[in-house]
């Protein structure tokens, strides 16, 4: 019975020596604190420690703490409870507390199944104590029953405990010195006190004596080193602070020096195993989905608390209550670390290899969006190398400039170079250049920064601020030039005069709710790859308006046409190509290409003087004829010969690019 509950318990064998430590642990506890009041508490054994020796002749594992002891009342109530009576009794409180939905972490204090995890890799246990105010008793299970006896060699320990695991046979692993120390560095690092490991040739220690939870070291190469994180670079930066409140803990995190492999792969369902939870300076779990935000899934660190609550096996968190205090208070204080970085390293390194992390917290995280937006780097027309934050282009802002202007594209030289920006770079505005696919979703997660709204170039609402004399000058062109667009929006589109082309002649600008270029472009690779979503029609066959630039000469040509005539058939060639080329050039695809293609024939014939009606020559003479056939006889020929001797038994089904 106490086999079956045990293996129900825990889901690692290895763990057996976390809980026996963690149990030697509290024992040096009670006592240190018992020498606060008693004078004479140490002396029996003055030191402080815990000592691991593995004896493979006898296959014996020996745990010895000079901690407070037991007596032998003492050992039968806490060691005894399961093994002799207390079996059925724990079997039916769990069950009934599990029925009830409630929390059964309060049984392993009222069992002490931690040692008994002993039983995971051992037939028979002996645990021998000495007290300071009793003999020294030898307590012995096989975990069916136990006896508690005198210890005829008398007082060996002078005080303390040893626990002495009989290893079950495919066990005998546990007794080798390196996973021993492996166990030690794994589970047990930040213990309170000197764990030492013996082997017939020398004494080692696996742990400073100092609590390292509680004293952490300025030097970022031996933090490195005591969070096993193997990397050979120093972090880029690090802060280990404790948090006091609904839960106290004491947490350390990291920067590392450069992304992780394979940071986005499987993002979101992926562990992240960089977070390490130790309660009461032992280690219990790397495996999380919910200790850190997706978006921070590159951030490693330690985390130790006294105060969370475990199941029976240690192995599982109780209330994740305390876990969203925890992870609430581990993301403002990593936002702090990451803004307290140097601007020129923010910009070099850290920007480079987890700008795109920033980004998709910006997207995920409402609550720290406005922390975050201040993160945020962007190339910009102010500057051709060194991204600007958006408290520097606010900074930067015209005097009656309301909105930040961006514009995005596959490249900053796109961007640059969009129609959409010609007045805006003209008259003196900064324009963000969005060139990652991620950015334009970035933006519109903001609904806006330090008081001013986004404003995105390509679509509807662009406006500047105009004298009234330049008011009516647009006003006055607008009604020179409503014959075109009138004649425009019958033939093609609606098409309206331009305040934002200088040099182009027109431009297709999206709704203010449509899709830009870039976007749309974005989502319909995405509607490729998981199938069309719905919304990708609405947005798509929104209505887009054509902006002319009355200026440009091309648009004064055709102004003149169709007031001349209004069925001219080249005007009418020229607005639709000029149409689908400000499709293309706003960065919008074409639903049919050959037709475009076919126009632009057209105009080119017609500027070359060309017949419209002229074909191409396809007659030819009957050498020509001749010739050709012969010239593909003998392609085939040598194509045959090449296979006959390429080709093989083995190789007969091996794919030509594989060869």
């Amino acid at each position: 019975m106490m086999k079956l509950i045990i293996n129900s318990l825990y889901k690692n064998k290895e763990i057996f020596l976390r809980e026996l430590i963690s149990n030697a642990s509290d024992a040096l506890d009670k006592i240190r604190l018992l020498s606060l009041t008693h004078d004479d508490a140490l002396a029996g054994n003055e030191e402080l420690t815990i000592k691991i020796k593995s004896d493979k002749e006898k296959n014996m594992l020996h745990i010895t703490d000079t901690g407070i002891g037991m007596t032998k009342e003492e050992l039968v109530k806490n060691l005894g409870t399961i093994a002799k009576s207390g079996t059925s009794e724990f079997l039916s409180k769990m069950t009934e507390m599990q029925d009830e939905g409630q929390s059964t972490s309060e049984l392993i204090g009222q069992f002490g199944v931690g040692f008994y995890s002993a039983f995971l890799v051992a037939d028979k246990v002996i645990v021998t104590s000495k007290h300071n105010n009793g003999t020294q008793h030898i307590w012995e299970s096989d975990s069916n029953e136990f006896s508690v006896i005198e210890d005829p060699r008398g007082d060996t320990l002078g005080r303390g405990t040893t626990i002495t695991l009989v290893m079950k046979e495919e066990a005998s692993d546990y007794l080798e010195l390196e996973t021993i120390k492996n166990l030690v560095r794994k589970y047990s690092q930040f213990i309170n006190f000197p764990i030492y490991v013996w082997s017939s040739k020398v004494s080692m220690s696996t742990k400073d004596p100092r609590p390292l939870s509680l004293k952490f070291t300025d030097s970022l190469t031996s933090c490195g080193i005591i969070f096993n994180f193997q990397d050979s670079d120093e972090p880029m930066s690090h802060i280990h602070f404790t948090a006091e409140g609904e839960v106290t803990f004491k947490s350390i995190l990291f920067v590392p020096a450069s992304a992780p492999r394979g940071l986005f792969d499987e993002y979101g369902t992926k562990k992240n195993d960089f977070i390490k939870l130790f309660v009461r300076r032992v280690f219990i779990t790397d495996d999380f989905h919910d200790m850190m935000p997706k978006y921070l899934n590159f951030i490693r660190g330690v985390v130790d608390s006294d105060d969370l609550p475990l199941n029976v096996s240690r192995e599982t968190l109780q209330q994740h209550k305390l876990l969203k205090v925890i992870r609430k208070k581990l993301v403002r204080k990593t936002l702090d670390m990451i803004k307290k970085i140097a601007e020129e390293q923010y910009n070099d390194k850290f920007w480079k290899e987890f700008g795109t992390n920033i980004k998709l917290g910006v997207i995920e995280d409402h609550s720290n969006r406005t922390r975050l937006a201040k993160l945020l780097r962007f190339q910009t027309s102010h500057s051709d190398t060194t991204p600007s934050s958006l408290e520097q282009y606010v900074e930067r802002m015209k005097e009656k400039q309301d909105k930040i202007y961006f514009m995005a594209g596959t490249s900053r030289k796109e961007a640059e170079s969009s129609p959409f920006v010609e007045r805006l770079l003209k008259k003196g505005y900064e324009v963000v250049y969005l060139t990652e696919p991620v950015d334009e979703y970035c933006i519109q997660a903001l609904p806006e920064f330090d008081g001013k709204r986004f404003q995105n170039v390509a679509k509807e609402g662009v406006k500047f601020d105009e004298s009234d004399k330049a008011k009516e000058k647009r006003e006055t062109l607008e009604k020179d030039f409503e014959p075109l667009t009138t004649w425009m929006k019958e033939k093609i589109e609606k098409a309206v005069l331009s305040q934002r082309l200088t040099k182009s002649p027109c431009a297709l600008v999206a709704s203010q709710y449509g899709w830009s270029g870039n976007m749309e472009r974005i989502m319909k690779a995405q509607a490729y790859q998981t199938g069309k979503d719905i919304s990708t029609n609405y947005y798509a066959s929104q209505k887009k308006t054509l902006e002319i630039n009355p200026k440009h000469p091309l648009i004064k040509e055709m102004l003149r046409r169709v007031k001349e005539d209004a069925e001219d058939q080249t005007a009418a060639d020229l607005a639709v190509v000029l149409f689908e080329t400000a499709t293309l050039r706003s960065g919008y695809q074409l639903t049919d290409t050959k037709a475009y293609g076919d126009r632009i024939e057209r105009m080119l014939r017609l500027s070359m003087n060309v017949d419209l009606e002229e074909q191409v020559h396809t007659q030819s003479s009957a050498a020509e004829d001749e010739e050709e056939v012969q010239a593909d006889e003998d392609a085939e020929e040598e194509t045959v010969s090449v296979e006959t001797v390429t080709y093989s038994p083995s190789s007969c089904f091996k794919p030509m690019f594989l060869s």
